[in-house]
């Protein structure tokens, strides 16, 4: 894919090569990649910086493989941000656990090992469903703005100091 570099995205796995490995395929595609084994950092990393897409591992203890950490996590994310545009990653997936992430709030699945042009695929259709997500924001901001100009009385006049405020007074008596 020849886009050009868009978006920030975090990855959070136990497995340092696979960080090492995902970081230096996706950083000729994004931004900014940040790589993080612990997911007891994560609150800090949100609090700290705003990413567009984050990666996550479902598994963080050795020789786990219910991917519960990976649930509570994804919760702790949303808690905290809940426009996050969440991907989660495993070894150990199928339908059902794809099925049961979406459902708790993530925004895809991708399965280990992956597939590059796959992941990529998943990353660009997720930054774009995250920047569809800012566009909406900002276009109900700005329809509450408007709504809040029309609704304003004397709307034709401009000027909010005392002096006018006495002159709405004013026109409002009579």
């Amino acid at each position: 894919m020849n886009e050009q570099k868009a978006g920030t995205l975090l990855i959070i796995d136990d497995n340092q090569d696979l960080l090492n490995a995902a970081k230096i395929f996706l950083k000729r595609h994004f931004k900014r990649v940040d790589i993080e084994s612990n997911p007891n950092l994560i609150p800090t990393l949100l609090q700290n910086d705003s990413y567009d897409i984050i990666l996550l591992d479902m598994n963080f203890t050795r020789d786990v493989s219910t991917g519960q950490e990976g649930y509570h996590w994804l919760n702790k994310i949303l808690e905290i941000d809940p426009s996050a545009v969440v991907v989660l990653i495993t070894a150990y997936g199928d339908v059902n656990t794809a099925v049961k992430v979406i459902k708790q709030g993530a925004t895809d699945f991708v399965l280990k090992p992956w597939d590059n042009e796959k992941l990529l695929a998943t990353l660009h259709a997720a930054l774009k469903l995250k920047n569809a997500g800012n566009k909406v924001s900002q276009l109900e901001s700005t329809q509450r703005q408007l709504s809040a100009d029309i609704d304003r009385r004397f709307r034709d006049i401009i000027g909010e100091g005392p002096a006018m405020q006495q002159v709405f007074e004013t026109i409002k008596r009579v």
